[in-house]
């Protein structure tokens, strides 16, 4: 990315739209910011979330619907308990069923 700071801007915008009780992957958080293959780059955007309260990166998964391995806020058990806090019911094996909650992000 040209200019990290710009892209993780619209990272965070983009990750604050996905309301409670759904889930979006983080190739879908780079495509929704112009950049579809940089899914990587969301996920260090995410992993530097200055506003982890705001800024609600729980909410993003991978492409399969599991959950970080290294949350960046305390691991993936408390990801998946912020995730079930809003509804969303995560696998004992740490993965979230993206056909019943992922985040269409029509709207966005």
């Amino acid at each position: 990315m040209s200019n990290d700071n710009d892209f993780y801007n619209r990272v965070y915008k983009a990750v604050r739209k996905i309301p409670k009780g759904k889930v979006a992957t983080y190739g879908q958080i780079a495509a929704l910011c112009g950049a579809p293959k940089a899914s990587r780059v969301v996920g260090s955007a995410l992993h530097r979330n200055p506003e982890p309260v705001v800024i609600p990166c729980h909410r993003v998964v991978n492409r399969f619907g599991g959950l970080a391995p290294a949350f960046a806020f305390g691991g993936k058990q408390v990801q998946k308990e912020l995730l079930e806090a809003e509804g969303v019911k995560v696998s004992n094996e740490f993965t979230v069923d993206l056909s019943l909650y992922l985040w269409d992000g029509a709207n966005s």
